[in-house]
């Protein structure tokens, strides 16, 4: 009877979480354009380009009601749309690519540093209607350094999900990153992307130096091995 009891905990709680997943909202995270940024060596901007919405994905999968769009799937997306290295993702460009990745939203947009004053820019796409759906920016005047730069990334998924019409959890989440570790993680990504491991590894492990709790750096050493 304990055993009949117990398994058909076990199966509701597996029906529960299903549901759970199927009701959870999709969101496709795209790459973030540098819009001019000075300051610092443009291989640092490079690799914003790709540290700042794995950050952001990062946060918004923090939510339970939210599920992040598979990076792979979104990867070969972008790749499909034959886009250049400096190409704009347009509103109806982010559409398809949501599409293809399974998304009810996707975000994307740009950033701008300027001599360490911080500025980033998200626009929401509605997947189905090809409609940017709201623009969303730190632009409260205390929250615009560069030192604060993950916090900033916080802030701005929170808005995310409130332009998405969801509702975050308690206020920030996570833990904040010193964005000199940041900025290494991304870095990695962008040397990882470009097959280079070996320089990859190097900022991977100096992101870890700077902060040993950094999940997603010990992350990208091991798909390197």
């Amino acid at each position: 009877m304990r055993k009949s009891v117990l398994w058909s905990i076990a199966v509701l709680a597996i029906a529960r979480s299903a549901a759970a997943q199927s009701d959870a909202v999709v969101i496709a995270v795209l790459p973030f354009e540098d819009r001019g940024s000075y300051g610092q060596d443009k291989e640092v901007f490079r690799a914003l380009e790709l540290g700042i919405p794995s950050a952001l994905a990062l946060e918004l999968g923090r939510q339970p009601r939210i599920r992040v769009a598979d990076r792979a799937r979104v990867d070969q997306a972008l790749k499909a749309q034959k886009l250049g290295p400096d190409a704009r993702v347009d509103a109806a460009t982010a559409a398809r690519v949501g599409t293809e990745a399974g998304a009810r939203y996707a975000v994307t947009g740009n950033f701008a540093d300027f001599y360490g004053k911080f500025r980033i820019d998200a626009r929401i796409v509605d997947v189905g209607s090809g409609q940017i759906l709201k623009v969303v920016s730190n632009n409260e005047p205390a929250l615009q350094d560069r030192a604060q730069l993950s916090r900033i990334i916080q802030t701005l998924a929170e808005k995310v999900l409130a332009g998405a019409g969801q509702t975050a959890t308690g206020g920030p989440q996570g833990r904040l990153v010193p964005t000199e570790a940041l900025t290494q993680y991304s870095l990695g990504l962008l040397y990882e992307n470009q097959g280079d491991k070996t320089k990859a590894g190097e900022h991977y492990q100096r992101a870890l130096t700077a902060f040993p709790d950094y999940v997603e750096a010990r992350e990208g050493m091991q798909r390197l091995r």
